[in-house]
């Protein structure tokens, strides 16, 4: 994320100067520039203060402030370590992917399909989530350790 905060940097320093001797689209391009670059820092601020959670009331997979699922135990039928790296441009019916840097680390199966509503309202039905885990390993032993014992 920060390599293309410095892209955008880079772009807004040469726009500023190609725009230079046109002040009014300078200032507006500036503006959106600089606009555009908080917006890059602030998505990679919400990915970093909004992980996934696991806990006595469930499991929340989300992406920054795109995607937030809760998930009940109940729901859980098996969690493992899976280590993947998606293609971008398949993307596979039920299956709901929460790739960090291209790749998955956690495949969650669900007992029923549950309903994904993205930010912009986009609603998909998933029966298993693939999503990364800093630590997948910690995170697939927590998650089984709170699942009902049947699970």
């Amino acid at each position: 994320m920060y390599g293309l905060v410095i892209v955008l940097v880079i772009e807004t320093i040469g726009v500023s100067i190609m725009l230079a001797p046109y002040p009014a689209v300078h200032l507006v391009m500036l503006l959106v520039d600089l606009y555009t670059v908080l917006l890059a820092l602030g998505l990679h601020a919400a990915a970093v203060t909004r992980p996934h959670t696991v806990g006595p009331g469930g499991l929340r997979i989300r992406r920054g402030a795109r995607l937030d699922l809760h998930l009940p135990l109940d729901l859980i039928v098996s969690a493992r370590h899976d280590l993947r790296f998606p293609d971008a441009n398949k993307t596979e019916d039920g299956v709901l992917t929460v790739a960090v840097a291209s790749q998955t680390s956690v495949t969650i199966e669900l007992a029923h399909p549950v309903t994904a509503v993205s930010l912009l309202g986009r609603r998909t039905e998933v029966h298993t989530i693939r999503c990364h885990a800093d630590e997948p390993r910690a995170a697939v032993a927590a998650i089984k350790m709170l699942l009902p014992t049947g699970n």
